[in-house]
């Protein structure tokens, strides 16, 4: 390996795999694999075939810069795929030895995804459908004129936006079946609702549907059931908050899907269905939590027991085996590591994984997990020219909030060889119930640091994932008073073992960004924050977050009108106008998750209180995930800035009394 540093315009030649599915007839693998586009400025996406015989190298199916779904015919012999080539995003086919790929039909809307039916002679279509806001949900007469387009965006029901979407009221999402020989296609949903995923049943009569609800519970979701022309629909799950992902068994007896009970829950199980009697059933214990948002839930070939998923276990993931009878899990491939997707064949198992010291590819192994190896070297190059790091996991015992102490985890990084104190940047992971991500494009900062000498420390603490229930749910109306004490205590720590001195800072996400913002309202040991599309005031956020009207609740019990002190006790703004910390606030102008408004209060309030050194830097048309999905030049702009915010606040000779 070379010992080049990484610099931030090393974004553009990551590659990321995505999509992951196996043949049903061969050991070969579609996926798609995104690259940078520096010159246009854009992440574009093309499909790549992965033989895992060792009998070829991978190859490109398509040439094409917006390909992305692949999924397999039942017979192997073509593949189809989502594409926006020829415009508006369509379904296309192409035949598995490659060739021109042919658009099937032409439906009005954007495809978001299509499923092949059992027998191969149609798809599962989920499309969107322009409708008129000024209708307030109902259905338009024979005679209606078009929707119309711009103008006063009418707000009815929440959710009105989403990250990443904007207004959302002005179009649906329904499902079709088009068929693959002509492109005729039939509308089977209707309603003032979104259909978010679909599956055929093996026998080709029925779908399973993820659709939303009427009204204001529009965030939640439910699994339906409908006859493949449209007719019978059916709601099978009336007490969950979420349903993700449903996969048949192949018996048709069982439909396995992902979800959560309570709004705000962000810790999603397994959960089984008998679709003839709509009996549900959590699949497995509470300690089986799905890792990936990702479809990763699978069943292999005829065995209607059992079923693969991506599980998250202790900040990292694993392929498991869970039996429908008796929920017993079975660990399959595990490690240190974090997975993105997951694909069978007849004879293995395929998934991607990725470490911050290791780049992402795809894995192989038998069924049982057995003869595990890599099966491509897409990062390889890109990788092996830059300085590498160490990385270990460390258990520190931090102070419960409860006058006792207990155990958390953190993921130490440190440039390959490293001895004695470095400058530490405390990198803070968003959620809270999530843990420390290794997704390279998200943490490009990580090894700009690492080669200029810097130590990096991911912590997940109270709240994470990962962990269990209780570990998640000792921080719900605790934001910041019990997670900021078992930071300080890790950073302790490392000063004792002389690993970091005073040269510390603090950064992090969304709600790292809310415990950074908290932090230096609360301590000066940190010399530098960078505070990244943060919740600033739980009050607004309530209100104008896509989603904070339903989470938000979950984490402080209840509303900001039946628990006001709560949400009061909880704002950063009051610490913040304390703060004297130098620190840098990065925002996507877009961000409907964590909207903007949240980073311009904490901007102001530390303006206008102690002053210290501060900038604000907010990103044209960039959402909530604006450095790991944004623009290549706003990801690179923004490494660059963290880096050099940190560097340059870290002597401690640099760091004012207050601003100049």
């Amino acid at each position: 390996m070379s010992t080049a540093p990484w610099n931030p315009e090393d974004i553009l030649g990551h590659q990321s795999i995505q999509d992951l599915q196996g043949s049903p007839t061969e050991e070969l693998l579609v996926c798609t694999v995104q690259r940078v586009n520096a010159t246009a400025d854009r992440a574009e996406t093309a499909l790549w075939c992965v033989p895992l015989d060792g009998a070829a190298a991978p190859w490109p199916l398509t040439a094409g810069t917006s390909d992305n779904s692949p999924r397999w015919s039942p017979d192997g012999r073509q593949v189809a795929f989502i594409s926006s080539r020829n415009g508006q995003s369509q379904v296309f086919v192409i035949s598995r030895h490659g060739g021109e790929a042919r658009q099937v039909g032409a439906l009005d809307g954007t495809v978001l995804s299509a499923e092949w039916s059992p027998d191969g002679t149609s798809f599962a279509v989920l499309c969107t459908v322009a409708v008129d806001p000024d209708l307030r949900g109902r259905r338009p007469g024979p005679d209606a004129p078009p929707p119309r387009t711009g103008g006063p965006r009418v707000v009815w029901r929440l959710p009105y936006k989403a990250d990443g979407l904007g207004y959302v009221l002005g179009r649906e999402t329904h499902l079709f079946v088009l068929r693959m020989a002509d492109g005729h296609c039939t509308r089977l949903t209707d309603g003032a609702f979104n259909v978010r995923a679909a599956a055929w049943s093996p026998d080709g009569s029925r779908l399973a549907m993820v659709r939303t609800r009427d009204g204001d519970d529009a965030h939640r979701t439910d699994l339906w059931t409908v006859q493949a022309d449209g007719s019978g629909a059916r709601q099978l799950t009336h007490d969950l908050a979420q349903v993700l992902s449903p996969v048949w068994s192949p018996d048709g007896r069982t439909i396995v899907f992902s979800g959560t009970r309570d709004d705000g829950d962000a810790m999603v199980r397994l959960w089984q269905c008998d679709p003839g009697i709509a009996a549900v059933q959590p699949l497995g214990d509470a300690s089986i939590e799905i890792g990936t948002e990702t479809a990763s839930v699978r069943f292999v070939g005829d065995d209607a027991d059992r079923v693969l998923a991506i599980v998250a276990r202790r900040g990292v993931h694993a392929v498991v085996s869970v039996g429908l009878g008796d929920g017993a899990m079975q660990t399959l491939a595990q490690g240190d590591r974090q997975m993105a997707s997951l694909a069978y064949t007849r004879r293995g198992l395929a998934f991607v994984a990725h470490t911050p010291v290791e780049p992402m590819e795809i894995h192989a192994c038998a069924h049982d997990g057995s003869g595990e190896r890599k099966a491509t070297s897409f990062n390889a190059a890109w990788w092996d020219a830059h300085g590498g790091a160490s990385l270990e996991r460390r258990r520190f015992t931090v102070p419960d909030g409860e006058g006792g102490t207990h155990e958390i985890d953190g993921w130490l990084l440190r440039p390959a060889g490293a001895q004695g104190s470095l400058p530490l940047l405390v990198d803070l992971h968003g959620g809270p119930a999530a843990y420390a991500l290794f997704d390279y494009p998200a943490t490009a900062y990580w090894s700009v640091l690492w080669s200029r000498g810097w130590s990096v420390l991911a912590l997940n603490p109270s709240g994470s994932s990962g962990y269990g229930r209780s570990f998640a749910e000792r921080l719900r109306g605790h934001w910041g008073e019990r997670d900021l004490p078992e930071v300080l205590a890790a950073v302790d720590a490392l000063q004792a073992e002389g690993l970091a001195d005073a040269r510390i800072a603090v950064g992090g996400k969304s709600y790292g960004g809310f415990l950074s913002a908290w932090t230096i309202g609360h301590t000066e040991r940190f010399r530098a924050a960078v505070v990244m599309a943060p919740v600033a005031d739980a009050r607004s956020h309530y209100g104008t977050s896509d989603s904070g009207y339903y989470a938000d609740p979950f984490d402080f019990g209840g509303t900001p009108w039946s628990v006001p002190q709560a949400y009061l006790e909880h704002s950063t703004l009051p610490g913040a106008a304390r703060a004297r910390t130098p620190t840098l606030i990065l925002q996507g102008e877009d961000d409907e998750r964590c909207p903007v408004g949240q980073s311009e209060a904490l901007f102001c309030a530390l303006k206008r209180g102690a002053n210290p050194p501060c900038e604000l830097v907010i990103y044209p048309g960039e959402g909530h995930t604006f450095t790991a999905g944004g623009a290549p030049s706003v990801r690179q702009d923004a490494v660059r800035r963290i880096v050099e915010w940190l560097e340059r606040w870290i002597d401690p000779a640099a760091r004012p009394s207050q601003a100049d």
